[in-house]
């Protein structure tokens, strides 16, 4: 596999450091895409001694930011020549944070789980129709489960400029980022079906946290997250159904899908009203997804404003808010 690349964002620790290992070992030729370069050396240290594989190469991403991914994807072109796996794994999760914007002035959470990737994608497209196999995979979440109540909808109010809102929460901002993302995903595997790429997204269900992610909470979360990880699966487990997705025949024509950690595809929830029971089972469940995430008008509206955004924005002169 010495000849298949793979790009992981986020991969100096937790579930993307676990499938940088995975596939460096396989024998891919892996690009830790991080931000803090500084740990992430002694990562990518560790990854080649364990693995052996010595084509394992470290490229500077801030995901949050266009230029350093217009700066990351210049860099990539230059030393690669196509992409076959892409890994949207990166995401910015600081539970308890303050509000906070991208230095592009969308806010922090939607810039760095939803923007980013959107604009890395588009950079990257002309490398992965170079790949005879070509397959990008999505990091989602459990918490998109929020929307099986109808009344939740994505605010596009609250995704750029400040926000004085006392009540703001970065948990809030990463489900409506997460939600966003699988509309994302669906959306890009039907624009890029016909250059022959595969766009899929994995629900994680939770992976035990680094103790740098966690050191990020607040105290109040900071406990909340001792205490779910003590619970949950270790980071190989999620890394090895990434390389499932990504490698495996038995997807290799799948598209356009959700999966779950048992790496069976989720359907959409039918929207009808059902009897508690069945709603309790829908949301502990986990064979279907809100139907809210098939709404193609919002969809629409998160595509135009990831696209306005990328498209319209200089760094020398920022531009006006975008309307949707």
């Amino acid at each position: 596999m010495q000849n298949r690349i793979v790009i992981i964002t986020g991969a100096k620790s937790g579930i993307g450091k676990a499938a940088a290992l995975k596939f460096a070992t396989e024998g891919y030729t892996v690009v830790m895409a991080c931000r803090n370069m500084e740990v992430s050396k002694k990562v990518q240290e560790e990854i080649i001694a364990s693995s052996k594989n010595k084509n394992v190469d470290l490229m500077e991403l801030d995901v949050s930011s266009f230029k350093s991914i217009r700066h990351f994807c210049e860099q990539y072109k230059k030393r690669y020549e196509k992409l076959d796996i892409l890994i949207h794994n990166a995401a910015y999760v600081e539970h308890g944070a303050k509000h906070r914007l991208s230095v592009d002035g969308i806010e922090l959470t939607f810039a760095t789980n939803v923007v980013g990737p959107y604009l890395m994608t588009q950079l990257l497209l002309d490398h992965l129709k170079k790949s005879d196999e070509a397959r990008i995979l999505n990091s989602g979440s459990n918490i998109i489960k929020h929307y099986f109540d109808p009344k939740k909808k994505i605010d596009f109010k609250t995704l750029q400029g400040e926000n004085n809102d006392p009540k703001f929460s970065v948990y809030n901002m990463y489900r409506q980022s997460k939600i966003a993302f699988m509309m994302l995903t669906f959306k890009m595997a039907d624009e890029f079906k016909n250059d022959g790429i595969k766009v899929n997204a994995l629900q994680v269900n939770g992976a035990k946290l680094s103790k740098e992610t966690l050191n990020k909470f607040t105290l109040r979360w900071r406990i909340i997250g001792r205490i779910q990880s003590a619970f949950l699966r270790p980071t190989e487990y999620m890394a090895n159904n990434y390389y499932e997705i990504c490698t495996s025949e038995k997807f290799k024509e799948t598209t356009g899908k959700l999966l779950n950690d048992k790496l069976e595809i989720m359907e959409s929830a039918t929207g009808e009203d059902l009897g508690f029971i069945e709603e309790v089972k829908q949301a502990v469940g986990s064979s279907v997804y809100p139907a809210y995430t098939d709404d193609k008008v919002t969809t629409e509206k998160v595509w135009g404003f990831c696209k306005n955004w990328t498209e319209k924005y200089t760094t020398d002169q920022k531009m006006e808010s975008i309307k949707v």
